[in-house]
C-alpha cells in the first residue's frame, strides 16, 4: 500500500473533473466533495467570473484538489467510501455488529443441528 492512498479521497477524480468541466462555474464538483460554502460562492459568483472554476480545474486535472476531510482526489475510480490503511471507531465498531450477527446466527445452527441429533423421541419415530 502507498502512502499516497492512507491520503486519497474516496471520492472519484473522473467524477469530479467531469462535473467541473460541466457544471464547474456553478461548484457542481465542489458540492461533490463536500465542501458546501464554498460551492455557494461559486454558485453566486459563476465561478469566480470564470477564474476560480478555470483554477478548479486545473487543480482536479493535475490531482491536487482536495475534499472537504483535506484527502487529494486522486483515485480516478470511487472508493465506496473506504480508504485503505485507516480505521475509525465507527467502521470497527460496524465490522464488530457484523461479526457479532454471524456468530449468533452460527450458534443458532448448531443449537439446532445439536438439538436434532439428540432428540430420542425422533430417532424412535425413524425406526420402523
Amino acid at each position: 500500500m502507498a502512502d499516497d492512498d492512507l491520503f486519497a479521497s474516496p471520492k472519484s477524480r473522473l467524477t469530479t473533473l467531469l462535473l467541473s468541466a460541466m457544471l464547474g462555474v456553478f461548484g457542481a464538483h465542489r458540492f461533490y466533495v463536500g465542501k458546501t460554502g464554498t460551492g455557494l460562492a461559486m454558485l453566486f459568483t459563476l465561478g469566480g467570473m470564470g477564474l476560480w472554476y478555470v483554477y478548479d480545474l486545473v487543480m482536479i486535472s493535475t490531482g491536487s484538489f482536495r475534499d472537504s476531510n483535506g484527502l487529494l482526489v486522486t483515485n480516478w475510480e470511487q472508493d465506496n467510501g473506504h480508504i485503505p490503511g485507516t480505521l475509525t471507531a465507527a467502521s470497527v465498531l460496524d465490522e464488530l455488529d457484523a461479526l457479532r450477527a454471524e456468530v449468533n446466527e452460527l450458534h443458532e445452527r448448531v443449537d439446532f443441528a445439536e438439538r436434532m441429533l439428540g432428540d430420542p423421541a425422533r430417532s424412535e419415530k425413524r425406526a420402523p
